[in-house]
């Protein structure tokens, strides 16, 4: 938000100023050091000396990525990259500022609670084939958590699971030994069919 003073022709102090603040934002005025007002996007006025604009508040979606690392419930660590998309709610900027020193570390917290409440209940296949359940879960603990604060949380995803190298490079050996095992059954029934045929051709021939 900007900051424009009218001066009277007849002094050297202004005795108003107009601030402008912008779209999808609002302005949190204190006077004399304590909560006053919000205001909205648009022209307002406040007094110098006696008001102040303590803080622009965002109100524009957002999004936090919070990493974690945990253990599965058959010992395997593994890492988690969970995005939550969050806003402040427009009928509680006031809560929303003064609640919360700093709303991104709050809401990691409660990521790294949840997540670590749910992924040790499931074996590392079952994070894949449920990580969207996974999701909804953290998303609903967090809006219950965060809306008294005056947030809104629109959404939780998990983007990225990252089990240990070690136990990669197991999951890769068990894929190519399945991979071989396979090939090498298409390989034996390639060679009986051909025997078969071969020998229905030679008994053919000499009967």
């Amino acid at each position: 938000s900007n900051i424009i003073s009218r001066f009277p022709s007849s002094q050297t102090k202004p005795v108003c100023s107009f601030i402008i603040v912008k779209e999808q934002s609002a302005v949190i005025i204190e006077r004399f050091g304590k909560f006053n007002r919000i205001a909205n996007s648009g022209i307002g006025v406040i007094i110098p000396f006696v008001d102040r604009k303590a803080a622009t508040v965002n109100l524009r979606v957002q999004q936090l990525d919070v990493e974690i690392e945990t253990k599965t419930k058959d010992d395997v660590f593994v890492h988690l990259q969970v995005s939550v998309q969050y806003k402040i709610s427009r009928d509680s900027i006031k809560e929303a500022y003064y609640s919360l020193e700093n709303s991104k570390n709050q809401i990691a917290s409660y990521v790294f609670d949840d997540v670590r409440a749910e992924v040790p209940k499931l074996e590392l296949d079952d994070v894949f084939a449920k990580k969207e359940d996974i999701a909804i879960a953290v998303q609903q603990n967090i809006s219950e958590s965060m809306h008294e604060y005056g947030y809104i949380i629109i959404k939780a995803l998990i983007t990225d699971i990252n089990p240990d190298q070690r136990v990669k490079d197991a999951m890769n050996r068990i894929n190519a030994a399945k991979r071989d095992k396979e090939a090498a059954h298409e390989e034996g029934e390639a060679k009986k069919i051909k025997i078969i045929k071969n020998y229905v051709s030679f008994n053919f021939y000499y009967h």
